[in-house]
């Protein structure tokens, strides 16, 4: 059963927004029942002028509490995510952190392309464009960071390998001695 109507828009959809937050508020407040809630609900749609046509039925307030809760459950859960994920950021450099985010990016592409196939409507087109174009910029973004991570690595290594070369030459070691610290910092032989 799939959680799409018929193209029309449910009586909570309806309601006039300060009702509909209303709504959402009282339902949020685990100490009111949906009973409660759905009488003073209809009773504000009333005062509101609509009529009863308009007032929400049990089935229909226990169809949003629920869409609302699985929302909830999601954010939550997202929440709880990014809590972890805030506290291994403090403890990763800053490209390890970029790594994470870009897996977790074709993680949610990867999602995203299996339920696209799974639709019963088909290829969405624009989602399907807009999902190539989200995979390109991933693979843009990896590409510019590697690049970027290997040139700080290099001058990393090049710096190191000077400032070894300067401290083990007045320590009076060889120059043989010198070229292979260089070697071993830079991984290459200097000629």
């Amino acid at each position: 059963m799939t959680d799409k109507t018929r193209g029309r828009a449910s009586k909570v959809d309806l309601l006039p927004s300060d009702i509909k937050s209303q709504l959402t508020l009282m339902l949020r407040d685990k100490k009111l029942s949906q009973a409660k809630i759905l009488a003073e609900i209809n009773q504000l749609v009333l005062d509101a002028g609509l009529s009863e046509a308009h007032c929400l039925s049990r089935s229909g307030l226990n169809r949003f509490s629920s869409k609302m809760e699985q929302m909830s459950a999601r954010i939550r859960e997202s929440r709880e995510m990014a809590e972890i994920w805030t506290k291994q950021f403090g403890e990763a450099p800053q490209s390890d952190v970029g790594k994470m985010l870009m897996e977790f990016i074709k993680q949610l592409a990867f999602e995203t392309t299996m339920s696209v196939g799974d639709s019963e409507d088909g290829v969405d087109i624009k989602a399907l464009n807009q999902l190539a174009l989200v995979v390109q910029r991933v693979e843009q973004a990896e590409t510019s960071s590697f690049k970027r991570e290997q040139a700080i690595r290099k001058e990393v290594a090049t710096i190191a390998a000077d400032t070894a070369e300067k401290v083990v030459s007045e320590a009076g070691l060889s120059a043989d001695t010198v070229k292979m610290i260089k070697h071993q910092i830079l991984g290459i032989a200097d000629e």
